[in-house]
């Protein structure tokens, strides 16, 4: 298959793309120097010459507190963007792959978020992602893939964040009160790679098994680590002072996923883990090698 994927050099793309490429498939990873989303007739041209059978929207806006400050380009990017492209494969005859957030949802749920919950974004960046959704959600094979927590070597995110933390013995105080699971980028490409081969259509939730908080997130990551889990000490949402609503729960159903990939996904703790201690994002054996 030929595919096209935005914001390749992005936490997600920069895994996906060379991990796609190992399993045989031909991929356009497309940056923001070779195009702007928010630029409909750029992103028509791109797609056109690239011919994909497929296009995975990975490109966001993803600066949850900025976003706070600058709507309308958080709507330009994130809205836009994903209807942009979204045309543009109806253009050539390509299916298009979303790639959504928790954060479509307000967090007011107890139990894990099935695929079909209404939507309740709060915050500029979550109404934006909701609204991309929207943007897709009434074209023919089209794939919405949610997910939560990713991390992995190739941008910012808080695993990486307290393995440094870790490393210089820092004491830090982290929010005891948002649940979600951390999941690796490497998961979700192999997911999404297996769902993309297998025709899934519709909305699919990708994130590790488990729930959990970032306090205790912390805490694994610097036990694995060799540092003293005793100096992650824990806080609440309201004391940390950011500047964006955060979902208290995100913790994604994947079970239609799980029997879309015929195979059940890893608990959170066991990525975490082996991420922290050898810096290779462990696999799911659905494509040979490793990410480093």
């Amino acid at each position: 298959m030929r595919f096209g994927v935005t914001g390749a050099d992005g936490l997600l793309g920069s895994t996906l793309v060379p991990l796609w490429r190992t399993a045989g498939d031909e991929v356009v990873a497309w940056t923001l120097a070779d195009f702007d989303v928010t630029d409909g007739p750029a992103v028509l041209r791109a797609v056109r010459a690239a011919e994909p059978d497929v296009v995975v929207h990975a490109a966001a806006y993803t600066a949850v507190d900025r976003a706070e400050t600058e709507p309308e380009l958080v709507m330009r990017v994130n809205r836009d963007g994903a209807a942009h492209v979204a045309a543009a494969c109806d253009a050539v005859g390509a299916r298009c792959v979303y790639v959504s957030t928790d954060y479509v949802f307000g967090g007011e749920a107890a139990a894990p978020i099935p695929v079909d919950a209404p939507l309740r974004p709060a915050g500029v960046y979550a109404r934006s992602k909701a609204e991309g959704e929207r943007a897709l959600a009434e074209r023919r094979g089209m794939l919405i893939a949610r997910s939560g927590w990713m991390f992995g070597p190739h941008g910012a995110n808080f695993v990486d964040t307290m393995r440094r933390a870790a490393a210089e013995g820092r004491r830090v105080r982290v929010v005891n009160d948002q649940h979600g699971a951390p999941t690796s980028a490497r998961l979700v490409a192999e997911v999404l790679w297996a769902l993309v081969r297998g025709g899934a259509s519709g909305v699919r939730h990708v994130v590790a098994a488990g729930a959990t908080t970032w306090f205790e997130v912390a805490r694994v990551v610097y036990a694995a680590a060799g540092a003293d889990a005793g100096l992650v000490e824990p806080c609440t949402t309201a004391e940390s002072g950011r500047a964006a609503p955060r979902p208290r729960y995100s913790v994604l159903d994947a079970a239609a996923t799980v029997r879309d990939v015929g195979r059940p996904l890893p608990a959170w703790e066991d990525h975490v883990r082996a991420y922290v201690r050898t810096g290779v994002l462990p696999g799911l054996g659905l494509i040979g090698g490793a990410d480093r």
